[in-house]
């Protein structure tokens, strides 16, 4: 409508009442000046203002300020209702854009049978080894829409659907809150109101243990170590026995009918010396891996007793959980000195040069103890990433037939770690138990 009155379209404007026009003062009187400028006139009826009026423009100052207060007042009133509910427990979530859930007679949360099918699958396909952006590519070409009812899946939904604690029956409240009620601007909270957890609210589709083991994977995903390139399933899982580099794939005779799909060394052809390492077809991978897996199969017993004899020990944290206590007792204790030491020397007069030494000694040892309990929490994550994924290793080890035949993507995620290729007669089968088997 504006642009239409800026274009001479339109030359009167009549609004209903000044809180119908805006509700924030400053984009009320930039509106109006912008359409006097070009000889458009508005009238408020029920506050009888015309905008080429005098006095028109002081009295409209005026009631948009009272509009925008009213607006703050809705908008306070509308956050402590909110803010209410959290406190009392009660959840509440986007049911048509929330798969796996629908909303129950009471309000609460109810499974939807069809759509937890694809919430477990997704969850499946993770602890296989598979990463989000896998997943997600995996499910769109399986025609299965997402929680918005979209085509194509995106790698954040997949990851938002992994680390929501609803799927294990609780609740996080609050995880979000608004900013500013005029520009309605959405925060993550993170610690400036209130956050609830409400445990065992509803009925879970992935079991606590299942999603506690998930959560474990994805904060190892996250620490800056993850190789994972998802191009293609043997994307970051052939290595070059020469240079150390990952193989990539390469279409040779792409506009003809003798096209194929190689995979070979990234580095093959950089600088002076070229890497000897072969090229290997996917039909050949397939094969290789297939055959290690057979080699594997016949040592199975012996691996599966072995792993349960020293999983206890091998990855045990109960020393790092220890150290952690006690670098945390260490980070509050000094936390708690370095406010006292600000406080006493805004209540006392001190020799200020002391004061900054006494202060930057304490900030320096703080440092050094949050530090360290960083890399402990770093090294307990890690360990206990490592057991998920031997014990995911050895789960699927055990679920193997005697003969493996065919190639099966779920079994190369869980199992395989990666393929180092040194020649066309020296190709090493890395698995994720660390064996390395020659084929």
């Amino acid at each position: 409508m504006v642009s239409d009155a800026l274009a001479g379209k339109i030359d009167l404007i009549i609004t209903k009442s000044v809180s119908r026009f805006a509700r924030n003062t400053v984009d009320s009187l930039t509106t109006i000046r912008k359409l006097k400028e070009n000889g458009i006139e508005v009238y408020f009826e029920k506050e009888a203002i015309w905008t080429f009026d005098g006095k028109g423009e002081l009295l409209l100052t005026i009631m948009s300020s009272l509009a925008q207060e009213e607006s703050r007042s809705i908008s306070e009133n509308c956050t402590w209702g909110q803010r209410k509910r959290f406190a009392d427990g009660k959840v509440s979530v986007p049911f048509k854009r929330f798969l796996g859930y629908d909303r129950g007679e009471d309000g609460n949360l109810v499974v939807n049978p069809e759509q937890a099918k694809t919430v477990r699958k997704i969850y499946g396909y993770f602890l296989q080894g598979r990463s989000p952006y896998q997943i997600a590519k995996l499910l769109t070409e399986q025609g299965i829409p997402t929680p918005g009812g979209k085509k194509v899946w995106g790698k954040t939904v997949v990851e938002s659907i992994l680390t929501n604690e609803k799927y294990k029956g609780d609740a996080l409240l609050q995880k979000v809150y608004t900013t500013d009620f005029l520009t309605k601007k959405k925060k993550k909270n993170e610690g400036e109101v209130p956050q609830y957890y409400v445990e065992g609210n509803h009925e879970a589709i992935i079991a606590p243990s299942v999603f506690d083991r998930v959560q474990i994977m994805m904060q190892a995903r996250g620490a800056g170590e993850n190789r994972n390139s998802c191009v293609s399933i043997f994307s970051s899982k052939i290595k070059c026995g020469d240079c150390g580099g990952w193989y990539g794939s390469k279409v040779w005779h792409s506009t003809d009918k003798y096209r194929r799909v190689i995979w070979q060394c990234n580095h093959k052809f950089d600088g002076e010396e070229k890497c000897s390492t072969p090229h290997l077809d996917e039909e050949t991978i397939k094969q290789l891996f297939i055959k290690a897996l057979n080699i594997l199969c016949e040592e199975r017993d012996i691996i599966i007793a072995g792993f349960e004899e020293i999983k206890d020990t091998a990855f045990s944290i109960e020393a790092l959980e220890a150290e952690m206590e006690v670098l945390s007792g260490e980070v509050n204790t000094v936390s708690d000195l370095i406010q006292k030491c600000i406080d006493e020397n805004a209540r006392i007069a001190q020799d200020q040069v002391e004061y900054g030494k006494r202060y930057d000694a304490l900030v320096k040892r703080f440092d050094t103890a949050k530090s360290k309990l960083d890399k402990t929490k770093e090294t307990i994550t890690k360990r206990q990433a490592q057991k998920q994924m031997i014990e995911n290793f050895m789960e699927e080890l055990r679920s193997l037939p005697e003969q493996v035949d065919i190639f099966d993507e779920g079994t190369w995620y869980a199992l395989c770690d990666y393929i180092t290729v040194y020649s066309k007669n020296d190709i090493r089968v890395t698995f994720k138990n660390g064996m390395e088997i020659k084929v």
